[in-house]
């Protein structure tokens, strides 16, 4: 099999090791007998198609289609979306995770009304320009939206791609990443790409799963050169995990006199950006949870008796923390020493976007019912 199609747009047909016209119409007939009903099928609606793809960056269907429907229901129509305010679409991403992709949303929301008139461009500089879409999301909202062939490779399509070829080297390294966009861009079917792109992403999350991969289901079964060669099994090739870090915090439950806790909301730009949270420090050296917390208290300008409530774990894309929770009752609530903290009710707390790990804090504080 000869794999070179360096200085090409698109791979000659030639230097497959299987007929690429052949591709399309065997997926296409499979995806009509075993295709999905996902809640984003059956529209060709732009901003319904790419508030899907956005969702659906690094996260599971299962995951995503309750926070889809939701998200539709409050903002049906992207001048919804754009018109709302950032804690708004915060809270409603809540507990999705990569809160990134909410800001980057809004902004493309707000940038959609602005510079196109609230119509979605449909072009791939177009779609490119916008915050938070790549190239593989453009090619997946310019293929089911606007049906024009577009190559896609996201996670899915990136595996079937691997193993088709028998690419047995590191999947995400550059060349991997030349080799597959050609090889993604001469199977997309020029008659069908709307059917195509989402075909291709199913036969991936249905079929060519990453592990026991179900073979004999396949369209691609006697074309897949990973299926002739036995590599079925150990492609993509695995690469090195990174250690990652544990950072250690503490997180103080501080409420007043009048039954309100403290919260403060996080910066705009950077991890979490926007979130609500209770105020915190990172637990330095050799330093103790206990005098961290009482360190955060000072620097607050305020004091109470701390109690320890609870040690939570959360696991985020480059780190894991451990947060140390402390509860503490403020006898008069005076000023606090951050002037962008804020006491607020049960109420109102019901109603931030609260990120994970704090929601858990938030909830301990019922189940541990600290002395006051």
């Amino acid at each position: 099999m000869t794999n070179d199609c360096r200085g090409t747009t698109r791979c000659a047909p030639t230097e497959f090791p299987f007929e690429p016209a052949a591709v399309a119409p065997s997926l296409l007939a499979w995806y009509g007998r075993q295709g999905r009903d996902l809640p984003w099928r059956g529209t060709r609606d732009p901003y319904r198609i790419w508030l899907s793809e956005i969702m659906l960056q690094q996260t599971t269907v299962a995951a995503v289609i309750p926070y889809y429907q939701t998200f539709l229901a409050s903002f049906p129509t992207i001048e919804k979306l754009a018109a709302a305010g950032i804690d708004e679409v915060l809270e409603l991403w809540a507990g999705l995770g990569y809160y990134s992709r909410a800001r980057n949303l809004h902004k493309a929301a707000c940038q959609v009304i602005e510079v196109h008139g609230g119509k979605f461009p449909g072009s791939l500089d177009g779609l490119l320009a916008l915050p938070g879409v790549g190239r593989s999301t453009a090619g997946a909202i310019l293929s089911i939206a606007f049906d024009q062939p577009a190559p896609i490779l996201d996670g899915n399509v990136r595996r079937v791609l691997v193993r088709l070829f028998a690419w047995q080297q590191d999947p995400r390294s550059r060349e991997a990443e030349h080799r597959l966009w050609q090889w993604a861009d001469e199977l997309t079917s020029r008659e069908s790409p709307h059917d195509y792109a989402q075909a291709i992403m199913d036969l991936g999350a249905l079929v060519c799963t990453p592990r026991q991969p179900l073979c004999p289901q396949c369209p691609f079964q006697e074309i897949c050169q990973a299926q002739q060669l036995g590599l079925v099994e150990h492609l993509p090739v695995k690469r090195r995990k990174k250690a990652v870090p544990t950072r250690h915090q503490v997180a103080l439950l501080l409420k007043d006199g009048q039954g309100r806790l403290l919260v403060r909301q996080r910066p705009l730009s950077g991890l979490l950006g926007g979130m609500w949270e209770f105020p915190g420090v990172e637990i330095g050296g050799t330093e103790t949870a206990e005098a961290a917390a009482l360190r955060c208290l000072r620097e607050l300008g305020l004091s109470a008796a701390l109690q320890q409530m609870a040690c939570l774990p959360q696991l985020y894309s480059h780190f894991k923390l451990e947060l140390t929770v402390f509860y503490g009752r403020i006898a008069e609530t005076g000023r606090v020493a951050e002037t962008e903290a804020q006491w607020l009710d049960d109420f109102a707390l019901g109603s931030l976007p609260l990120h994970g790990v704090q929601r858990k804090a938030y909830q301990q504080l019922s189940k541990a019912q600290p002395v006051t």
